[in-house]
């Protein structure tokens, strides 16, 4: 038998009300995009937190609130755990299979705008906790939240947040938001993020848009104008054009390609779930290809926007033209560094009327995959997920996991219920409620572990 059967029979027993408690919590809209419903929502997280017994405080910053909850528990130990309540904009509304905020029950799949990403994250952690206090009615360890609302819109002020509250915010590991399994339902230990730097460029070639076979021959054209500016920042080989670009990139290690070779190889998995017939600089698939993904900054456009794009012939010549672009960075950059060197590079080229908007940033960070509270995570999954926990070194997208690094000094590990198909940031986006479950069971395990 089990030491942890008593407290496993709890979350399966008690697994409908933590359901409806996440239905509540979904059905909230909480957009940092739009500035919509995140004072309400955080009272949600803030109230969830206080019926556990947890000190909780909905602290103001300079842009949506961060929700901080404090609960004493056995051991001098501190658990900081990190998430995040606000959610994506809901569009394109017409490709939900049910209402996105109002949660629905399928086939074994909750579904709602922000389910995954990352509300049931929390849930999940606080049904862990409600085990723990029902068998033992104090926490083995101390636990605290960190619950912020501008996560989907690059983390702007959090950092601010955790510079000013480092006393407040002191803890020996981190719980990242997110984690789970991969397509072959086994779990995955992502021990670090890439760093981003995310701008609109934009070019204002006139007062108004022009009648293009009275333009097109005279007039400065607003989308060649921002073309060519945004050609100038990459070549056909993919190598990023702006001088001293990758000056800082800390190249991986000995270790990171031995536990880069572990994992399965990806190819034949990205061809099917995205449609592609190739990958970009001649890769194939194998190593070489995990560790393109993480290790290696990019330059993307990821929208352009001008003139007349309706159905049917407009002639016009477009007086305005921009493009959101982001740059994934490598260990070793800084988005403001790579802010300046980008308007360098643009006057250098003549394209000094090519305005840049920062929309955010924030530097890559990892934690060592020999941290021993790693070991911990990775040791107690198999336990429950009856598979061995895989450790991938870096993942290509990025999150505001650097001040937790860094600036408190952490290792952050991430651990949960995500899969493949959550499809989340796009419509239908979903949970498993199996995961779910294994989940809250491993934390409980974690949580037992680390308090030791």
């Amino acid at each position: 038998m089990s030491s942890f059967d008593k407290l496993d029979s709890y979350i399966d027993k008690n697994l409908d009300a933590s359901l409806e408690e996440l239905k509540r919590y979904v059905s909230q809209p909480s957009i940092s995009a739009q500035n919509l419903g995140l004072k309400e929502c955080a009272a949600i997280v803030k109230e969830m937190l206080e019926k556990r017994g947890f000190t909780a405080e909905i602290m103001a910053t300079d842009g949506a609130p961060v929700v901080f909850g404090e609960r004493k528990g056995k051991s001098d130990k501190t658990l900081l755990i990190y998430n995040h309540y606000d959610v994506q904009p809901p569009e394109p509304l017409e490709l939900w299979e049910s209402p996105p905020f109002e949660p629905e029950i399928r086939n074994g799949k909750m579904y709602g705008r922000g389910v995954s990403d990352d509300k049931s994250h929390l849930t999940a952690r606080l049904h862990a906790i409600d085990a723990i206090l029902e068998d033992e009615s104090e926490l083995p360890c101390n636990i605290k939240f960190i619950i912020e609302g501008e996560e989907e819109t690059a983390s702007m002020h959090l950092h601010d947040y955790i510079s000013k509250n480092l006393d407040r915010l002191k803890a020996d590991a981190c719980i990242w938001e997110f984690g789970g399994v991969d397509h072959r339902d086994k779990p995955v230990q992502y021990l670090g993020l890439r760093g981003i730097c995310y701008v609109e460029l934009s070019v204002t070639s006139l007062g108004t848009d022009v009648h293009s076979g009275l333009g097109g021959s005279i007039l400065p054209n607003a989308a060649w104008r921002l073309t060519w500016a945004l050609a100038s920042l990459k070549g056909v080989d993919e190598r990023i054009r702006i001088p001293g670009f990758y000056d800082d990139v800390i190249p991986p290690s000995a270790r990171d390609r031995e536990l880069m070779d572990a994992l399965p190889d990806v190819a034949d998995e990205y061809k099917t779930r995205y449609g592609a017939k190739e990958f970009i600089k001649g890769l194939t698939g194998g190593t070489d290809l995990k560790m393109e993904e993480v290790f290696v900054p990019t330059c993307t456009i990821c929208g352009l926007t001008s003139g007349y794009q309706g159905p049917g012939s407009k002639t016009v010549q477009p007086a305005f033209a921009s493009a959101k672009v982001d740059f994934r960075l490598a260990l070793g950059q800084m988005p403001q560094d790579i802010l300046k060197k980008l308007r360098a590079h643009l006057d250098a080229e003549g394209f000094s009327d090519v305005k840049i908007e920062f929309l955010g940033g924030e530097p890559a960070a990892r934690t060592d995959p020999d941290d021993p509270f790693v070991k911990i995570v990775v040791d107690t999954a198999e336990d429950v997920f009856d598979a061995k926990m895989e450790i991938v070194p870096m993942i290509g997208g990025s999150g505001p996991n650097y001040p937790f690094v860094h600036d408190l000094g952490l290792p952050v590990v991430t651990m949960g219920h995500g899969y493949p198909d959550t499809k989340a940031h796009a419509p239908n986006e979903n949970i498993r409620i199996d995961l779910y479950v294994l989940h809250a069971k491993h934390l409980v395990r974690v949580i037992s572990e680390f308090s030791k």
